[in-house]
């Protein structure tokens, strides 16, 4: 995320086909689906199984693809990004697929997640040569590839990923094949499906519903999928695979109807929801939850509870993601402009006011604030996930711990900077009564699923 909301900012989505004759229009179409993944920038490239080509930019599906350059990018399979930066990797050569030539032939990549030892595989690499074009973590696997001497792509694409620490969602495309592959603790969601004889893979399942694909599977922990001429073919990279999925998946970036491992989204949330109204009950007389994300969860609360759900805020159609807005100065600018209080609903009542996460604070300080505004008796804020405290490594830019509000006060001193009645957050347990134990926690706990290099990790809290 941006610099104040030091703990959601994930934000990537890839989708790859392969052997569908509008391939280019397919992903077009996908990454459209996957745009709240990320939306400082987004490509595609093709191949025709001859020469590769490719149309990037930075803005929105929308904003970078035109009839005309949909009608330029011809070929039988493709892939496609959408993208919110880490660690200052902004600009247009940041912008994925990374597309590389060589006389060996050509190569394309894109990646969700974070390679921790990334900065230090980058200072080698240039050691012994090798001339960087990005700032991108994911243009070392390029890299890693090409040094690797070995014969066959399956075969160096083994050998880069063997090298790599961290959480990775990959998908590379040559003229010959398309390649997924995810890391072994499958920290980044990632998906299989079918359109007729060709094969998709995406970020998020919503992706294969706009397209008309079907489901098949999600790419397991560790695994490497090759899709060419012969067919598919998998393998496993590791020999001890468990799977880890990001919590904040489910919480807050994936879209409502997504499935992840098996679980829909929205009844993923509307559970959370009715977890956190077991634990955390409130005397109100209406629940309302901060649209879009946190719906799900404020109904949930309300059946639980039988109180009644209303639509206490409206957000403008106008406004993107707070979080995803990539100046700080117009951050919060965006949180005032996005959401409007209904004074028919709230006013002279208690609001059980339901949200999906709690960051630097700065969003629920507005909210509070608009609801009293517009007549509400009392706001009491209920979060359907754990106070976020440490900081995250895989993807998820928190920059800070000390820009954590949970990290550094207590309930009680949050309730007050926010200027609500009460704050509650839904306990580690219950998360895990309803999604399983097969998730990241660590930004709630502390409890990486993987070592995390030093060097990540400065003296001050920050990476």
């Amino acid at each position: 995320m941006p610099l104040e909301l030091t703990g959601l900012k994930e934000e990537c989505g890839v989708f790859g086909v392969w052997g569908h004759p509008q391939a280019s229009r397919i992903t077009y179409y996908a990454l459209h689906s996957l745009q709240h993944r990320g939306q400082e920038g987004t490509g595609i490239v093709v191949t025709d199984g001859k020469s590769m080509q490719g149309k990037k930019g930075e803005g929105l599906v929308t904003d970078i693809f035109t009839v005309q350059s949909m009608a330029e990018l011809k070929g039988c399979a493709a892939i496609g990004h959408v993208r919110y930066s880490l660690g200052g990797a902004d600009g247009y050569e940041n912008v994925q697929p990374l597309l590389f030539r060589s006389s060996g032939g050509s190569l394309a990549l894109c990646h969700n997640g974070n390679v921790l030892n990334g900065s230090e595989l980058r200072r080698q690499l240039e050691e012994q040569g090798s001339i960087f074009q990005t700032s991108s973590d994911s243009e070392v696997l390029a890299h890693l590839i090409r040094r690797s001497r070995l014969t066959s792509a399956r075969e160096q694409v083994r050998f880069a990923l063997s090298l790599l620490q961290g959480a990775y969602a990959f998908l590379l495309l040559t003229e010959k094949e398309l390649i997924a592959a995810l890391d072994p603790k499958g920290l980044r969601p990632l998906s299989l499906g079918r359109l007729g004889d060709a094969w998709v893979v995406a970020s998020e399942t919503c992706a294969f519903d706009i397209i008309g694909a079907q489901y098949e599977r999600d790419v397991l922990p560790g695994e490497l999928i090759i899709i060419n001429e012969q067919g598919i073919h998998s393998e496993t990279l590791t020999p001890d695979p468990s799977r880890t999925l990001c919590a904040m998946e489910y919480v807050y970036f994936s879209r409502p109807d997504s499935n992840l491992g098996g679980i829909n989204v929205h009844t993923a949330r509307k559970e959370l929801g009715r977890q956190l109204a077991r634990e955390c009950p409130v005397e109100a007389d209406v629940v309302t939850g901060v649209p879009d994300s946190s719906l799900s969860a404020a109904i949930g609360y309300a059946e639980e509870l039988r109180i009644p759900y209303e639509l206490g805020l409206i957000k403008s159609r106008y406004i993107g993601r707070t979080f995803i807005e990539p100046s700080p100065s117009l951050r919060e600018q965006g949180v005032k402009l996005k959401l409007s209080a209904v004074r028919g609903v709230v006013e002279g009542r208690r609001v059980a006011l339901v949200d999906d996460s709690f960051v630097r604070g700065t969003t629920g300080r507005r909210i509070t604030r608009l609801l009293r505004e517009a007549g509400a008796k009392e706001v009491h804020v209920l979060i359907s996930s754990p106070p976020i405290k440490y900081p995250c490594y895989y993807g998820i830019d928190t920059l800070s711990t000390a820009e954590l509000l949970a990290a550094n006060y207590s309930v009680q001193e949050i309730t007050e900077i926010i200027g609500a009645d009460s704050l509650h957050f839904l306990s580690v347990e219950g998360m895990g009564k309803v999604l399983g134990s097969e998730l990241c926690l660590a930004c709630y706990t502390g409890d990486y699923p993987t070592p995390v290099p030093q060097s990540e990790v400065e003296e001050d809290g920050r990476w």
